[in-house]
């Protein structure tokens, strides 16, 4: 009842949140309509304003006007604070020292064109450096005007200059001059975003790029405006109020509009009232007393970004409603959409379990090619032909002398080889031939061994014949990052888990070696219907083993008073086999008994191994096989007196059952794929990876007689449940309940 409880709670609280889901939905497409109908478009704004200024001053000696900078797109400073002081002072016009926008996107001029309609007095802005950021120098020529220009009205004159380099310094020192030298007798005030005096920047946040660094352009401009009696110079671009006096020219820093402050006695939010009366002009600091909140700032913040969305572009903004349509249909599937967890008990797999099946297999690999897949899929094929079910293998061409039957396997030609053996081909899946040959052979259903390439073709030729799809797995792709042109961390930590997730959940049945793998697969998400089976073993053929030829392989390696180990397995990185040979060594070193390894198999990793075998010392102890025919490796294990493995990367250890079959105890490290196999002080032991303790079991194992016999004949006894011809009988059972299933989709 209480899980019931539970269970209710969070479908109300998702349900709350599709509804919003939806309402942002409604929001999205509501405003961007909205805005795409009605929404105002304005240009040349500076030219508008500037007419409507000299219209309203005439020829005017006495007038005031406000003068701001920073203004950084604010809401509660400048349009909630500035904005109503600006108006009901007595200010003809406002001017923009620059920056009064916190970027050049789109989105930001259009937010402080509705900021700026609030004044009930036109405007003028100058080109500063946030609107000259982020390519917003075309839209502030095309939303305001030229990036520098002067206009005259009332008495004054007003220059605006560009600081930002965006035109050339030469060309508008020239224009400067030139309009400097043309004005008689007349107030002249110049407006330019970065100041052209060296400031004091320290305790506040900003540098010398906050202001004309080269000191031979400041120097030209205050000679000039000297030169020149200009009444006043105003700048901002740092959130500070500054005055000074150099050679009769008065200068202004005014940067409190809206954007960051202090909120001290350098900086603060502000804004300058210019009063001109005839020959006098008085310069009057406005202080505003707010201060803005982090949360204030946030939610500011979080209003533009909103703002912003609706301004990117058609595409941008299709894939955004898109993500919100996605998280509605999955909350509405995980909200409404019925569902039962509990096996469909109408589905009657009796229906196929006495049908011969046709199962179309694809792998990437396959024999002559010697690994745990290959084996696998050999073994898997051959008792279900025992079944009396057909059964086709899809896997590379290796332009070798075909062994296996030619009727069960279709060889698919190679693109080219990966790796420097020439021992992992690439199938063509891109051949036409493929489809030719599964349709001649008309599959109930295609049985794939990997999540990627062969196994991708295999759940695209699925689909396309619509029969049920199933996966093996057999690798854990995790501790494949090496062999993959990719960060391996990437692989490792993500993409691996996230190939395996997706395409077992696009299969209509997953088949795990282990319980442990199936563990794994529930963790990162899979869904589907998981069955475990483990890889069949010949138990009988190890059973009744040739032992004179073991004895005489056992021969070759050691005399009557020594040990023989054995471990199997393709030699790769992955395959944890530089510990294995640092342990031989250290219990080489410390051990008071005798021994020999075999290292049977082949792989790239065999020159390192090599090497470190002559580094270590170990070329009278251990000895690498290259790589053995399958229906030698009975007689290996017979020869020996221990399995050894320390492989991390299998689902299930097929080589230990085997071994187990011919009787010998196995000392492994603990992973996944070894848990539900090797069963402590029962048929062997499983160990952290320390080398001590590998030494402590293995004197414990060679050396107790006792101990030694209860191991392996529980360990034979183990095996003898994973005979080929059972563990084929229940892939039939599987792939008839999957049959069944689908067959009762149809009536459905």
């Amino acid at each position: 009842m209480k899980f019931k409880n539970i269970r209710m709670i969070q479908k109300s609280q998702l349900k709350i949140f599709f509804y919003i889901d939806l309402l942002i939905i409604a929001m999205l497409v509501g405003y961007k309509g909205y805005l795409y109908l009605f929404k105002t478009n304005f240009e040349a704004l500076n030219v508008k304003n500037i007419s409507e200024i000299t219209e309203k001053l005439g020829s005017r000696e006495s007038f005031s006007f406000a003068v701001i900078g920073n203004i950084h797109n604010s809401i509660g400073v400048f349009e909630k604070k500035i904005v109503p002081r600006i108006n009901s002072s007595e200010a003809s016009f406002m001017i923009s020292v620059g920056n009064a926008v916190s970027d050049g996107g789109e989105d930001k001029y259009r937010s402080i064109y509705s900021g700026l309609e609030m004044l009930n007095i036109p405007y003028v802005l100058t080109f500063g450096v946030n609107e000259y950021s982020d390519f917003g120098s075309f839209k502030f020529y095309e939303y305001f005007g030229p990036y520098y220009f002067s206009f005259k009205a009332g008495s004054s004159h007003f220059i605006f200059l560009d600081t930002t380099k965006k035109t050339s310094f030469i060309w508008q020192k020239k224009w400067l001059l030139d309009k400097l030298a043309g004005l008689k007798d007349e107030k002249v005030f110049v407006f330019m975003c970065k100041a052209p005096l060296e400031i004091d920047v320290s305790g506040i946040f900003g540098n010398e790029t906050d202001y004309i660094s080269e000191e031979d352009r400041r120097k030209f401009y205050q000679n000039t405006f000297s030169r020149f009696n200009v009444d006043a110079v105003f700048a901002d671009n740092l959130g500070i109020y500054h005055m000074k006096e150099i050679n009769g020219v008065t200068y202004l820093v005014t940067g409190g509009g809206g954007g960051f402050v202090l909120d001290d006695e350098r900086s603060f939010y502000h804004f300058l009232k210019v009063n001109v009366s005839g020959d006098k002009v008085s310069y009057e600091v406005v202080r505003i007393g707010a201060s803005r909140s982090g949360f204030v700032e946030r939610l500011e913040n979080l209003w533009l970004f909103i703002h912003s969305l609706f301004y990117v572009g058609f595409l941008n903004f299709l894939l955004i409603l898109c993500l919100f349509l996605l998280i509605a249909v999955k909350l509405y599937d995980a909200v409404f959409v019925e569902k039962n967890y509990y096996q469909d008990f109408d589905i009657d797999p009796e229906l196929f379990t006495g049908k011969k099946i046709n199962v179309a297999m694809f792998t990437n690999n396959y024999l002559p090619f010697i690994g745990g897949v290959p084996i696998s899929i050999h073994r898997l094929k051959t008792g279900l032909k025992k079944l009396g079910n057909r059964v086709l293998v899809f896997a590379p061409d290796y332009g070798e002398e075909e062994k296996t039957d030619k009727t069960d396997v279709y060889r698919v030609k190679s693109l080219f080889h990966y790796s420097k053996f020439r021992d992992f081909p690439v199938a063509n899946i891109f051949s036409g031939k493929i489809y030719k040959r599964l349709k001649i052979f008309n599959p109930d259903i295609i049985h794939v061994h990997h999540p990627f390439w062969m196994g991708r073709k295999g759940y695209y030729m699925a689909k396309k014949m619509n029969v049920p799809l199933v996966y093996t797995y057999h690798t854990r792709l995790e501790l494949y990052a090496h062999y993959v042109p990719l960060p391996g961390k990437l692989f490792r930590n993500l993409i691996s888990h996230y190939m395996v997730r997706k395409f077992a959940n696009r299969c209509d049945g997953v088949v795990v070696p282990t319980y442990s793998a199936e563990e794994y697969l529930r963790a990162v998400g899979v869904k589907t219907h998981i069955t475990v089976l483990p890889t069949g073993i010949d138990f009988k053929k190890f059973e009744s083993i040739d032992k004179s030829k073991a004895e005489e392989i056992r021969s070759r390696y050691v005399s009557d008073n020594e040990y023989l180990l054995v471990t199997v397995s393709r030699l790769g990185k992955e395959k944890n086999l530089d510990f294995l040979l640092d342990t031989i060594a250290f219990v080489k070193e410390k051990a008071d008994f005798d021994f020999r390894l075999i290292m049977l198999g082949e792989g790239p990793y065999r020159d390192v191994l090599e090497n470190k075998i002559d580094t270590l010392n170990l070329g009278s102890t251990v000895f690498l096989t290259g790589a053995v025919e399958p229906d030698e490796m009975g007689y290996y294990y017979s020869a020996a007196d221990l399995f050894v493995f320390t492989s991390k990367s299998e689902t299930q250890g097929m080589v230990i059952l085997e071994a187990m079959s011919a009787g010998l105890p196995v000392l492994s490290v603990r992973s996944s794929g070894i848990d539900d196999v090797v069963q402590n002080d029962f048929n062997g032991y499983k160990t952290k990876e320390d080398p001590k303790v590998w030494l402590e079991k293995l004197e414990n194992i060679l050396t107790d007689k006792k101990l030694y016999m209860k191991l392996s004949e529980n360990a034979q006894d183990f095996a003898s449940h994973y005979s080929i011809d059972e563990i084929a009988g229940k892939m039939h059972e599987f792939y008839a309940r999957l049959l069944a299933g689908r067959q009762s989709d149809k009536n459905k």
